[in-house]
């Protein structure tokens, strides 16, 4: 593509993903101002977990803005979100939101960029682990809902990465909602629990997880994974661990990676990834087993932090071969995100 428009409204298709290309003159829809923390910035914080690359979020490197659509009762719209002079985000819809909408709006993009983590939190992170001060780095990516970080963690569990952007792809091509503008949407669970299991194997692809994440639909439409009480600040960090690996297809490492997803960083999700982290950066060997009692032991210092100290340290580490990871393109991403293939 050697034109990229901006704003909203064109989709592109490309053998590896859906490309939502944004035009200035296709811009009928709602528009919000949202004011976030001091210390946030877009690009960074956008740009900080593996998630930003998966359908339907896509981040524009020569732009610099975020595109997606969110989910409504009433129907799909699909956003684009940049960051003005004055700090502010502008987001802008292809289409009118209805005031219960832009409230909704409002709420699914605080969650996903991370707005309620302030500068106290930041800077509470930075007196345990100063590594990060310098660069501001805090907050982590995740998705407007916890339902689709739960099914994104799922389909990242047990393969390699361009299957799991593969998977996500076709969730939402084949099960997601078009908006006005012909993008598609992460589908709800409502959706994916009335969806055919053949349909998300044969279809979406996601082989051995189909019966799982009909199940986990279903939980949470008939409301049995609370949310507020698991973002409760309340709710002991060992009381969520002990309830994820209660649901269907959540082991220990998606539980810990759900629980970094709900704000909570006091657990490692220790995977393949990390062993090699382990060896090639902290220079461990041993055994599998061996390396994880190392790991635990050197991320133990920075108590409730320590998820954020982890990650930050495998980021800096992909970004050292592949460049900042705010001029990362999607297509190339998706095939050499994991450190194995960089």
């Amino acid at each position: 593509m050697a034109v990229r428009p901006q704003g909203l409204g064109m989709l592109i298709m490309n053998p590896v993903a859906l490309f939502i290309l944004y035009t200035e003159s296709a811009m009928p829809g709602s528009v919000l101002k949202i004011v976030p923390p001091s210390d946030f910035d877009l690009a960074r914080d956008v740009c900080s977990y593996g998630y930003f690359v998966l359908l339907p979020n896509y981040w524009d490197v020569k732009n610099q803005t975020l595109s997606r659509v969110l989910e409504f009762d009433q129907a799909p719209s699909a956003c684009v979100i940049d960051q003005r002079d004055d700090g502010s985000l502008r987001v802008r819809f292809d289409r009118r939101l209805d005031r219960g909408e832009q409230a909704s709006a409002r709420v699914q993009i605080s969650r996903m960029l991370n707005l309620d983590h302030d500068a106290d939190d930041t800077r509470a992170f930075h007196r345990v682990d100063k590594r990060w001060k310098k660069s501001g780095r805090a907050r982590l990516f995740r998705s407007p809902t916890l339902f689709e970080d739960v099914i994104k963690t799922v389909t990242s569990c047990n393969v390699a990465w361009p299957n799991t952007v593969n998977m996500n792809r076709r969730l939402c091509e084949v099960c997601g909602r078009k908006s006005a503008s012909g993008a598609y949407s992460f589908p709800s669970a409502r959706k994916l629990s009335r969806t055919r299991v053949g349909t998300l194997r044969g279809r979406c692809r996601v082989g051995y997880r189909d019966q799982r994440i009909v199940d986990l639909a279903k939980l949470f439409v008939k409301g049995h994974v609370d949310e507020r009480w698991l973002a409760d600040e309340g709710t002991h960090d060992d009381e969520v661990f002990g309830f994820l690996v209660t649901l269907p297809g959540i082991g220990p490492y998606a539980a810990g990676n759900i629980m970094q997803l709900l704000g909570r960083y006091s657990r490692l999700a220790i995977d393949t990834e990390t062993i090699r982290h382990a060896k090639t950066v902290l220079g461990y060997s041993g055994s599998d087993a061996q390396i994880t009692k190392k790991i635990r032991a050197h991320y133990e210092p920075f108590g409730e932090h320590k998820f954020r100290s982890y990650w930050f340290e495998i980021w800096r580490f992909y970004e050292g071969k592949a460049g900042p990871s705010h001029t990362w393109e999607r297509d190339q991403v998706s095939t050499t995100f994991t450190a194995a293939n960089l």
